[in-house]
């Protein structure tokens, strides 16, 4: 049988082309955040890691020479001992208590708001821990019944600055180049388990004999490395004065790193005293 002519391929209809898809509009971009937005979220970054990560102190007073100078500037880790609502800016009461608390050791320093008004930022080093005897004998330190190794060093020299003047005419020295320096009497103290750091002795002081202390469970005896010039744990507890045994759940953080430091000659309209002022050697420092 004969095929017909549209049974042939050529004769076949051609097949319809795809269809055209739909032309839709691009999808809509994001809307950049509003800077009011920004700010908000930047607030935020910011609270959280001071509150929980590292937090910058400044170091106003001479209490803790030689380690820290007035005119520091150190970062403090906030997670070792834990949080509270000291950790919070302003304090807020929003943690109960202390949650994920950690013991510090003896030798840390620690930053801590002091009683009893709780709302200023000290730091001192960590002497006594719960169930320790501190004692002071003649200037020399006692743990537990037992002396604390405290070996004579090369003097504390400490130039004179805005920030920094001699406790008293005695320690007061002009170098060779005409620099005036404050010479101070320096030790090294070994606390048990090995921590050593440095301390200064200006002599015989009332302090240099206390009676002894317990300290109780959740306490801390915290003292000055400026061992008389500092209102610490030896004296009590009261605004403006000592601090008496202070409550683990003050703590704040414990020193970290050192991140500036000036010796507060910089004049704010004077840019080169920004850089003649800083104490380059100190910066970057750890504890």
């Amino acid at each position: 049988m004969t095929a017909t002519m549209n049974d042939t391929p050529e004769n076949q209809p051609a097949p319809l082309a795809d269809p055209v898809p739909a032309v839709t509009p691009a999808k809509k971009e994001k809307k950049e955040d509003s800077f009011p937005v920004f700010l908000v979220k930047l607030v935020l970054v910011v609270a959280i890691f001071r509150s929980f990560i590292f937090a910058p102190f400044n170091i106003p007073s001479e209490s803790m020479l030689p380690r820290l100078e007035n005119g520091d500037y150190l970062l403090a880790a906030k997670w070792p001992y834990g949080f509270s609502k000291y950790s919070l800016p302003f304090s807020l009461p929003l943690i109960p208590g202390r949650i994920m608390a950690g013991q510090p050791e003896r030798g840390d320093v620690v930053i801590f708001k002091a009683p009893p008004g709780n709302d200023v930022d000290y730091i001192k080093r960590v002497i006594g821990i719960p169930g320790d005897t501190v004692q002071m004998i003649g200037g020399v330190l006692h743990l537990n019944g037992q002396a604390v190794p405290k070996e004579r060093v090369e003097d504390f020299v400490i130039p004179v600055s805005p920030n920094t003047d001699c406790l008293s005419p005695e320690f007061a020295a002009t170098e060779a180049d005409g620099r005036q320096t404050c010479h101070y009497p320096q030790y090294r103290e070994t606390l048990p388990g090995g921590k050593t750091y440095n301390v200064l002795d200006l002599g015989q002081r009332p302090v240099d004999d206390t009676p002894p202390v317990v300290v109780p469970e959740g306490d801390l005896f915290l003292m000055g490395d400026n061992r008389d010039n500092s209102m610490d744990s030896r004296f009590p507890a009261m605004e403006g004065g000592g601090i008496g045994l202070v409550p683990q759940e003050n703590l704040v953080g414990r020193a970290a790193i050192m991140m500036w430091s000036t010796d507060g000659s910089a004049n704010w309209f004077l840019p080169w005293t920004w850089f003649t002022a800083a104490r380059w050697n100190r910066i970057g420092g750890t504890f």
